[in-house]
């Protein structure tokens, strides 16, 4: 794990922290999860850089052979979590596949804030986030991974993205390591 550097124009997207998702069985507490995930969109309005806040509020069509987890969603299950403080200046998204960036406008709207480098964090490391950080790659962005700022289902899952995915994508390391960054590319 190695965050080399920060872009000067640099996006947080913050996958799926959302009343709904945030109440299921996580690997890891998703409490300290959007405390991370928080702390970043903090940083990150402070400097004047963008902030994309995803929710999902539809499964891809398409048979699969696992049943989704979640065929209805009830009243206020889409709705982000208040810790996240959304803000009129960011950037709100819904989708309705894994990936932030299938049929949203994202990647155009990001690059032409001339955006280059995408921070990712949220749940589930190993759809939501995943899915948005091979997109993200796919369309040039360069991608850091924020590895204690997400979380999974399954542990399993959320280890082997970490360890065999996010590498090949990007870069990955700890909130507190995009911070330091953050804060030493504007000193």
């Amino acid at each position: 794990m190695a965050i080399t550097s920060l872009d000067p124009k640099t996006a947080l997207v913050i996958i799926d922290l959302q009343n709904g998702i945030v109440a299921m069985p996580t690997a890891h507490p998703v409490g300290e999860v959007v405390k991370q995930a928080s702390a970043l969109a903090g940083a990150f309005r402070r400097y004047d850089l963008p902030v994309v806040l995803v929710n999902v509020s539809a499964g891809a069509p398409g048979r699969t052979e696992q049943a989704p987890r979640v065929r209805e969603f009830p009243a206020g299950w889409t709705d982000l979590v208040p810790e996240l403080n959304q803000q009129p200046e960011d950037h709100a998204v819904t989708k309705r596949t894994w990936g932030a960036f299938t049929g949203t406008g994202l990647e155009e709207r990001l690059k032409k804030l001339g955006v280059t480098q995408v921070v990712i964090v949220g749940v589930a490391t190993s759809s939501g986030v995943e899915s948005t950080a091979r997109q993200a790659h796919e369309c040039g962005f360069n991608v850091t991974l924020a590895v204690d700022a997400m979380t999974d289902f399954n542990l399993d899952a959320h280890t082997n993205s970490i360890m065999r995915i996010f590498p090949r994508l990007g870069e990955t390391g700890t909130t507190r390591e995009i911070l330091d960054r953050l804060d030493d590319s504007r000193a």
